[in-house]
């Protein structure tokens, strides 16, 4: 039962923002921010779509305490600059927001704190965390750096897209732990496969960089595959 509400309240805030929100809207928030009447009449739908996907008709707190941060969100996000980074945030923010409310509905504090403190000192679950924080960011650095001298010579980035390589080797290898941590072997070999035909079909590649490539991409695979047996038999 709660998670079904959790999953309820999640819908009504995907629908509250992305279905139910046109696009006049948004522009007039933007242009308006706090004077715009659709920011208020968007909040009020927030609202509105919490009551009656809650269930909860008599808890009349719930829907309020999701107007007020639904407004305060959404204003903090209408003066930042319209980023990909700032969208996120504010999603991020919408979510917590109903995971907190969900949380008290649903539970006493007391079994929270017990719960959280009961995950933080479960060594299964930091070994996952730990080897997806390591995947990405720290083994992006260090492929980095060790295939930094082969760079220049091989031409990167000359006439692709910037960086584009190392959001590439960021999801590969988050997708890597993924399936190796749940088991999947044969989705590895079809990333593979499927990283190999994007890679080598362009025409135009030379030879160094086709080995520039080949040497980042084995290095990317190899460190997030050894990553995941290891956390796979620790568990």
């Amino acid at each position: 039962m709660e998670l079904n509400l959790l999953l309820r309240l999640i819908v009504a805030h995907l629908l509250t923002d992305f279905v139910l929100q046109p696009t006049a809207w948004v522009n007039h928030k933007k242009q308006k921010k706090h004077r715009s009447g659709k920011l208020y009449l968007h909040v009020l739908v927030a609202g509105a779509l919490i009551y009656l996907f809650s269930g909860l008709w008599h808890n009349w707190w719930l829907p309020l305490a999701i107007m007020v941060s639904h407004f305060v969100i959404d204003l903090w996000k209408l003066n930042r600059p319209e980023t990909l980074t700032y969208f996120l945030l504010d999603q991020l923010f919408h979510i917590l927001v109903v995971i907190a409310l969900w949380m008290i509905v649903s539970f006493n504090l007391h079994t929270v704190w017990n719960y959280l403190t009961a995950l933080a000192q479960n060594t299964g679950f930091l070994l996952i965390v730990t080897g997806y924080v390591l995947v990405t960011w720290p083994l992006g650095y260090i492929i980095g750096m060790a295939t930094e001298k082969w760079r220049e010579a091989a031409e990167v980035n000359k006439e692709g897209l910037a960086k584009a390589g190392v959001w590439i080797g960021f999801f590969e290898r988050l997708l890597i732990l993924t399936f190796i941590i749940s088991n999947q072997f044969a989705a590895v070999g079809f990333l593979i496969a499927a990283k190999s035909i994007l890679r080598f079909s362009d025409k135009e590649n030379t030879q160094k960089k086709t080995e520039y490539v080949l040497i980042g991409t084995l290095m990317s695979f190899a460190f997030a595959a050894i990553i995941g047996i290891v956390i796979s038999k620790s568990l």
